[in-house]
């Protein structure tokens, strides 16, 4: 009997640490409300990032996003914070020029209408420059994380030589192949000096022959 209530405790202390676990992984009802359809799906793509690679995740904040590690880590762990949220928040300071914090205490201050409505509070307007940077600077993420991202229609256009997701491997391979033959092409041509060698011939034959 003296064993069992530990095992017990145990038990339950495991399931409840599970259950804490759980409700990490997936925020319930969790939608950003950004205003573009294609940055929703691409914040709820890094709540799954940002959970499984925390470190990676925390690390991109810091490094490329000016925020503080232990402002991006008590919004994770304190708080509860979705990814999405805080590299959204971050993204957004980065280009209006003020602090990760200054953002979070936007978004603490009132977010009941979503992120879209938060942006524009703080000058970034859809359409906008300020917005079509806000929306590439996930690019240069993913590509940090070597993550396949599909771009849209819009991105496309900003970035014409690039492929989608794994294609982006292959459209530089594809590059190399070509100007490697081309090169080669060249060499031949080059190489092979068609005009030159005629006229030396003739020259040398054509002369002695006359002159007999």
């Amino acid at each position: 009997m003296r064993y069992l209530i530990p095992t017990t405790l145990l038990a339950l202390s495991v399931a409840i640490g599970c259950g804490r676990a759980a409700a990490q992984d997936a925020p319930i009802n969790w939608t950003p409300r950004t205003g573009d359809v294609w940055i929703d799906e691409y914040l709820g793509d890094m709540n799954a990032y940002g959970i499984r690679h925390r470190d990676s995740f925390v690390d991109e904040m810091v490094r490329y996003y000016g925020a503080p590690r232990a402002l991006v880590t008590e919004l994770l762990v304190g708080q509860g914070w979705a990814p999405g949220d805080v590299y959204y928040a971050c993204a957004i300071g980065q280009i209006i020029g003020r602090p990760c914090r200054y953002v979070v205490d936007e978004w603490n201050r009132d977010n009941a209408q979503g992120w879209g409505v938060v942006a524009q509070r703080l000058g970034i307007k859809p359409g906008s420059e300020q917005f079509h940077r806000l929306k590439r600077g996930f690019v240069p993420t993913y590509d940090r994380w070597a993550r396949p991202i599909h771009l849209d229609d819009e991105l496309r256009r900003h970035y014409p030589n690039r492929g989608n997701a794994g294609d982006r491997g292959n459209a530089g391979r594809r590059s190399d192949s070509n100007r490697g033959q081309g090169q080669s092409r060249n060499r031949g041509q080059g190489n092979r000096g068609q005009g030159q060698p005629q006229n030396r011939g003739q020259g040398k034959r054509g002369n002695p022959g006359r002159g007999d």
